[in-house]
Parts: C-alpha cells; structure tokens; sequence
C-alpha cells in the first residue's frame, strides 16, 4: 500500500507567493496542521505548521497579513512518495518527530499530505484486521477437528 492512499482527498497548499495569514486560514478551512507551500508548478518548496506559528510567529512583532510564509515555512522539507510504505513513513514521522510528511513525486510535485492521524487510523484498522484474524484461528477446532 502507498501512502498516498492514506493521505486526505483535499491537499491544503498555498503559493509561495502566499502570506502567513492565508496558509493559516488554509490550515483552519481544511482542518489540518500544516499546509504545503508550493512553487508555480506545484513543486513543494516548504512546509508551514503549527509548529512555525508558534515557534516563528506568536511571540514575534510580524503582521501575518503582510509577511510572506515563506520567510517562516520550514525548508528544506523530507518528503515520502508514491514508493514509501506506510511503516517507512511512520518511522520517519516517529523518529524525527513529524506530524505531516508531503508526498511528492520524482520532480517534487506535490501529490498529497500524509499527517501522523492518517497512519494511526491505518495502523489502528491494521491491528484489527489481525486480532480479527487471530480470534478466527483461536475459535477453530484446528485440523482434523
């Protein structure tokens, strides 16, 4: 399974062109933690979080309508792709302690956003799959039965 299958429909993503204020209104109309922040051809060139409004921006004297996001997007980004595994991805987040990973393709065009709840739904319904599994091999007779 790709990762792509686990990301949201919608991908929330502003220009490079965009202010901090219209990728938080990007984050909050989408219900998300991070958007992408992409060139002219959709190609990601950073990553704006929560993390980055609180780190960068809430304590600071900037106006979110008039600063550019891609004075305090973070960059450059680790991306996944069409090719990373939803485990690979998850120890990638776990490790380096992400809560959203864009998946790109091989010329960097975004094609999704994996977030940290994407892959514990999928882990979750993972883990199911094989109780339900195990629970059906326990309650059998077994063979010759």
């Amino acid at each position: 399974m790709s990762v792509l299958e686990l990301c949201d429909r919608e991908i929330a993503a502003v220009p490079l062109e965009a202010t901090v204020a219209d990728a938080i209104h990007k984050m909050l109309d989408h219900h998300v933690g991070a958007v992408a922040v992409v060139d002219s051809e959709y190609r990601v060139a950073g990553i704006f979080t929560e993390r980055d409004v609180l780190r960068k921006m809430a304590l600071s004297r900037l106006d979110p309508h008039t600063t550019p996001v891609r004075d305090l997007m973070t960059t450059p980004v680790e991306m996944a792709t069409r090719a990373t595994g939803p485990g690979e991805a998850l120890t990638i987040m776990l490790e380096r302690h992400f809560r959203h990973l864009p998946v790109a393709d091989d010329n960097g065009k975004l094609l999704g956003i994996l977030s940290i709840r994407n892959l514990l739904e999928w882990r979750v319904e993972d883990l199911g799959r094989q109780l339900d599994s195990l629970e059906q091999y326990v309650s059998n007779d077994g063979p010759g039965g």
